[in-house]
């Protein structure tokens, strides 16, 4: 994109200069540095606004940014659709879950499944995060990083990486989550200030919101596709998105950590719905660029050789100096966000879901320490993963992330199913748990060597993820079921207070009544969003 300003570089370096600002402010303010509780859920004592800020930072990485573009400068508003979705998913964390996860005071999600079911639960889920976690989130990441560096600040891919991992991972091993959570809250503005930017340049050189509606075609616009759709077809979208979903936003320990640290289930249940209305704003600061893109480039007033450069070359073509500082703040902000949550995340889990799990007399001071030295291992094996990156192929890459999508359906049914029926067990548990893992990677295996198979072994590699994800679910629940059926129901011990019919009920959080009647509020205004929002691209 051209070398940048001598106004962006001080752009992007006051950028560098809060961050670590408010990093080294905040750890240096923790006194509790021998609590585990202090370092890995921030106190147990975090307002609202920081909650929802982290939680939408957290998600949003480089990845987003440029994939979202690129995805709407290809295809158009369909990709939205996920975004768009979350808001509803965050409205179950904060309504559902969230009562039982800190109402249990566990530290991870793997604890509240060997609170609910069995320490066997409890390593599956703890291994397969870990693994998932260093194998995937890190290394896209870290990718990401380096692409930002090279491609928009004309840095070595290398250089720029290591810059990514070694900047990223300073605060978060000194500081820990508390760091995270409130570098995040600063990030969340510079990366929406970039993105916001780039839209409203991008929509004034094309002349408008209408000029870009009719230059794209009512077609591009519309985020509901046939079922026959390869990508985005409106029957995975409706049932096999969500699924996704439940996994992610209410189960994975990289989103609910955050929830964790609220200071109250009030706390916690607004957080989510702050982070609902921010998840309103990417299909409009993010999809809208890409969809920008392509109708200048249809109008001949960009060129656009791939729809992956739709944002770069937004940047290039119609940013000032100044803002593409900005726009390249937020993509810093976005990637750091992302991989700082990723290192608190993982070192939580090897040290409250391994190392305790092995040492259980551990001192406040021992597991501190071990998620110090866990955190600055994953930051070396980030840096040591670097050059093997370029020894996988993308689709090999891309094969790897899918494992993901596909060991999630088993792992959304435990949870939701543990929380809504007592008479679901531990055997039940790990019977889904292990056919769903088993079906996921059988699918990856088959979706590898499609071109050789016939048959249902074809339809079974090469059904859409999302159809994939209803079935895998849809097993899994039944599995889940009959299996807990024909075996013993749970010892008291194992639900009592952690599913919806051993719970008392009660009208009012620990702020009020208020509280709760303004938060039903805002949860049915945001549904009414998400309604007009569906409404109107369709």
């Amino acid at each position: 994109m051209g070398q940048l300003a001598t106004l962006d570089w001080i752009v992007i370096a006051l950028y560098f200069v809060l961050t670590f600002t408010i990093a080294i402010w905040v750890t240096v303010r923790e006194r509790s540095r021998d609590s585990s509780t202090d370092y890995f859920l921030a106190g147990r004592n975090i307002g609202w606004f920081i909650v929802g800020a982290s939680l939408f930072a957290s998600n949003i990485g480089s990845e987003h940014l440029v994939g979202l573009a690129g995805t709407g400068a290809a295809s158009g508003m369909a990709v939205g659709q996920f975004e768009v979705l979350a808001s509803l998913i965050l409205l179950i964390l904060g309504w559902v879950f969230v009562p039982f996860y800190l109402r249990s005071g566990v530290f991870t999600m793997p604890e509240f499944l060997e609170r609910r079911y069995s320490s066997g639960a409890r390593w599956y889920l703890a291994i397969v995060s870990i693994i998932a976690y260093v194998l995937t989130k890190i290394s896209v990441t870290i990718a990401a990083g380096g692409i930002v560096f090279e491609a928009l600040m004309g840095i070595d891919f290398w250089t720029g990486a290591m810059i990514v991992v070694v900047a990223t991972g300073v605060y978060t091993v000194f500081g820990g989550l508390r760091a995270v959570l409130y570098t995040d809250m600063i990030q969340m503005f510079v990366l929406i200030g970039g993105a916001v930017a780039v839209t409203v340049v991008g929509l004034d050189a094309l002349g408008g919101w209408d000029e870009m509606v009719r230059t794209a075609g009512p077609g591009f616009l519309d985020m509901w596709k046939p079922a026959s759709d390869p990508n985005f077809p409106w029957t995975g979208i409706l049932f096999g998105a969500p699924i996704l979903g439940v996994w992610y936003w209410c189960t994975d320990q990289f989103i609910v950590q955050r929830v964790l640290s609220a200071k109250d289930q009030d706390d916690a249940r607004r957080g989510t719905i702050f982070a609902g209305y921010l998840k309103l704003l990417p299909l409009f600061i993010f999809v809208i660029p890409g969809v920008v893109a392509y109708a200048l480039a249809q109008r001949g007033l960009i060129t656009l050789e791939h729809p992956d450069q739709a944002l770069p070359t937004l940047v290039a073509a119609l940013m000032p100096d100044g803002l593409r500082g900005i726009v390249v703040a937020g993509l810093l902000a976005a990637l750091m966000s992302s991989l700082s949550a990723v290192f608190n995340s993982c070192s939580t889990l090897i040290t409250w879901d391994v190392y305790k799990k092995l040492h259980p007399a551990a001192s406040e001071r021992r597991l501190v320490v071990i998620g110090q030295a866990s955190t600055a291992i994953l930051v070396g094996l980030g840096l040591l993963w670097i050059p093997l990156m370029k020894l996988i192929s993308g689709q090999l890459y891309q094969y790897l992330q899918s494992v993901q999508a596909y060991i999630s359906p088993p792992i959304a049914a435990v949870f939701l199913l543990g929380v809504l029926w007592r008479r679901v067990n531990a055997a039940g548990a790990m019977a889904a748990l292990i056919g769903g893992f088993v079906l996921g990677v059988a699918r990856l295996i088959a979706e590898l060597n499609k071109d050789g198979l016939t048959g249902w072994m074809q339809t079974y590699a090469t059904i859409n993820f999302l159809h994939f994800a209803v079935l895998l679910f849809v097993i899994c629940t039944a599995v889940l079921i009959a299996v807990s059926l024909v075996t013993a129901p749970p010892p008291p011990e194992k639900v009592e207070g952690i599913t919806f019919d051993t719970t008392q009920r009660t009208t009012e959080g620990p702020r009020g009544r208020g509280w709760r009647r303004t938060d039903l509020v805002l949860s049915v205004l945001l549904a009414l969003c998400v309604g007009a929002v569906w409404l109107y691209f369709s």
